[in-house]
């Protein structure tokens, strides 16, 4: 198995990255009332020390009162919260890694199993957050204004505390999505309509807002998904044309790299061609785009949470689809979950020395 490809430096404005992996965002909710510790700081370091390029935050939530559902999802704002990360950002530099912040609204949501609730309603688009389920309210213009501001601020922030990038999270049900989604976007202001595109127009703020708060040699991505958690069949942009409008959209708002979710890396995204999202994402905008989804491992992640556990596999499809530019870089997630070392020991072709993946690995920072 040849992975040369894999360890080749990547470059992009503010990124100088060692190799194309990168630590895919993955939330842990080890951050008490917010605040990360220490224990995140040695968790983050120590993948920066496996060899990591690319490290992505666990999604950390800005400063808008009902944008959490978990009372132990780290924030990106407030004294201490700002403080812990500054701590695992000079880690992780220390140990040779780059690191940006995934910053997050989570929108309209269901309530968390330990009971813990915001103290404002939770906030979206519409109401709700799949069809038939309604447990929040539909943001006013000022909540909009001050949630955009507010994804500005964490985004200045990151640059100010040193990181070396920002990623929006725009994916998986979550606010931004919940304005792509015709399903929970009803809206029949500036913020709805009956295409992709123009259900756009709030994400395109954020990243402008973003944009002007970082300047423009610093690097900004965003993570995109076609599915959703309730319906993992469901594509929002059903063809090339939609897509390449949606993303085009988003390109010329400011976006540098599309982070594309997928549940599995090697499925096709459209019929009649084996380009996965990642790789249309880069042929259709001309940026860089970094593939994702059960990298490494042989079973998915749904799977993996339902109790199922996932053993190594060979990188050579991932390779292949490299090697011919489909797209720029990995983002790699269980296997960096379990192990901080998998991205060194596949360098050195330990592969016998690699680790599986199960739930257990879930309820610890390893």
């Amino acid at each position: 198995m040849n992975t040369d490809s894999l360890f080749k430096p990547f470059r992009l404005k503010s990124l100088n990255i060692k190799n194309r992996i990168v630590m895919a965002p993955m939330t842990r909710s080890f951050s008490p009332n917010g605040i990360p510790t220490d224990d995140v700081a040695l968790y983050y370091s120590k993948r920066a020390e496996g060899q990591v390029g690319l490290i992505l935050s666990e999604g950390t939530v800005i400063n808008r009162t009902s944008s959490s559902n978990d009372a132990n999802i780290p924030h990106f704002y407030g004294d201490e919260a700002l403080f812990g990360w500054q701590k695992v950002i000079k880690d992780v530099h220390h140990a040779g890694g780059q690191m940006g912040p995934q910053i997050w609204h989570m929108g309209i949501m269901e309530n968390h199993r330990s009971g813990w609730l915001p103290k404002a309603p939770f906030e979206g688009p519409s109401n709700s957050n799949k069809p038939g389920y309604e447990n929040g309210k539909a943001m006013s213009d000022a909540d909009i204004a001050d949630t955009i501001l507010a994804y500005g601020q964490a985004a200045a922030d990151a640059k100010r505390l040193g990181f070396d990038c920002v990623e929006i999270h725009g994916a998986h049900n979550y606010l931004i999505d919940q304005f792509f989604a015709e399903a929970t976007n009803n809206r029949t202001d500036i913020y709805g309509g009956k295409s992709l595109v123009e259900r756009s127009r709030f994400a395109v703020e954020v990243i402008k807002e973003v944009r002007k708060r970082v300047g423009e040699d610093f690097a900004v991505l965003i993570r995109l998904s076609q599915w959703k958690g309730y319906d993992y069949n469901l594509k929002m942009a059903k063809n090339e044309k939609e897509m390449e409008l949606w993303l085009n959209t988003l390109a010329d708002a400011g976006v540098d790299i599309f982070h594309c979710s997928q549940r599995r890396f090697w499925e096709p995204e459209f019929d009649g061609s084996d380009l996965n999202f990642a790789g249309w994402a880069k042929k259709l905008t001309g940026k860089a785009s970094i593939t994702v989804g059960s990298v490494g491992l042989s079973g998915e992640f749904l799977a993996a949470f339902a109790g199922e556990s996932s053993n190594p596999s060979s990188l050579d499809e991932l390779m292949r689809r490299m090697d011919r530019g489909d797209f720029d870089l990995v983002a790699v997630g269980r296997p960096l979950l379990a192990d901080p070392y998998w991205a060194e020991k596949i360098k050195e072709n330990r592969t016998d020395e690699l680790i599986g993946f199960s739930r257990e690995a879930l309820t610890k920072l390893i």
